[in-house]
């Protein structure tokens, strides 16, 4: 037992602790009565459903948004060794966004960035 005393006086603790935090929630909570517009959408009355589905645009919108943020967390690093590496550094850079420049171009003809 002597091997299990510090085991047992630290679980009584934490029991002893947990049953005082729910005890005094209890008595100290406020219960409020249900508001009669809820706060979403500025009390508007809501229309649909909140895990309702999205249109299918949306989605390209999420993938060309990706696409370019991708951009900015490979420029972040390679501001820090441009210095060191030189020139070479300069040219991958710019063929990398010159990829990117062609996606955008592509992106515009297959009309990804029209809304009707």
């Amino acid at each position: 037992m002597d091997a299990f005393g510090p085991a047992l006086i630290l679980l009584g603790a934490a029991s002893v602790g947990v049953a005082l935090v729910y005890g005094t929630s209890a008595i100290v909570r406020v219960t409020r009565r249900p508001l009669a517009s809820p706060p979403f959408l500025s009390g508007m009355p809501v229309t649909e459903h909140a895990v309702s589905r999205f249109h299918v645009r949306w989605y390209a919108v999420t993938m060309l948004f990706l696409a370019f943020d991708m951009e900015m967390v490979f420029m972040y690093p390679w501001v820090l060794v441009v210095a060191e590496k030189g020139t070479a550094a300069v040219v991958e850079m710019f063929l990398f966004l010159a990829v990117l420049v062609a996606a955008v171009i592509y992106a515009w003809r297959e009309g990804a960035f029209r809304w009707t």
